[in-house]
């Protein structure tokens, strides 16, 4: 029968085993994950969780390696924690490039929005511009409407003044005809032997 030292042993590695496969299998999720920064922090989040339960539990181990008996045990023990504190510090590693790499995902997620943003400002810009070509489009030809109008109101105008001034002629001419006749009426009337 396993004396219970030995038991709680070998619950602690097969609890490091666990977790060291889980860390691994999560590190991958972040590796494949391509999904939104919500996910990926997620992700994040739980590796954390794990690197806590794992650090648990070599500190349990190493604890329990230190209460050995027997020396050879204790030094076996020992080095086998060692040898995971190693691989947790390579996984430290692969921790903190997930999270440069989430780093550099929400940076270049922001980039992208600065970027859609310029792209709508350019479009509104567009818009406007074409909208305002529009409206000199309009203008200019409408200008050229009002110039035609303007032309012909001149042309009015100048043949108004003209027949004005033959009217004044023919008014004057007639004048002086009706004055003529009522000179050569009187005339006649009154001095009827000239």
């Amino acid at each position: 029968m396993a004396a219970p030292q030995d038991v709680h042993v070998r619950i602690c590695n097969q609890e490091i085993v666990k977790f060291d496969l889980e860390v691994k299998a999560l590190i991958q999720d972040i590796r494949d994950c391509s999904g939104p920064l919500s996910a990926l922090t997620e992700l994040n989040t739980k590796v954390k969780e794990k690197f806590q339960q794992l650090r648990y539990r070599i500190q349990e181990l190493e604890q329990s390696a230190k209460e050995q008996d027997k020396e050879s045990e204790k030094q076996l023990l020992l080095q086998e924690v060692e040898n995971h504190k190693k691989q947790m510090l390579r996984k430290t590693t692969k921790e903190s490039l997930a999270q440069t790499s989430s780093a550099i995902t929400e940076s270049l997620m922001g980039i992208s929005r600065m970027m859609s943003q310029q792209v709508q400002q350019s479009e509104e810009a567009m818009q406007t511009l074409v909208t305002s070509s529009r409206t000199i489009l309009d203008a200019n030809e409408e200008f050229k409407s009002m110039s035609g109008t303007i032309q012909l109101g001149r042309k009015l105008i100048t043949k108004y003044n003209r027949r004005e001034l033959t009217d004044k002629l023919l008014i004057f001419l007639a004048l002086a005809l009706f004055l003529a006749t009522v000179l050569y009426i009187v005339k006649k009337r009154l001095f009827p032997f000239l």
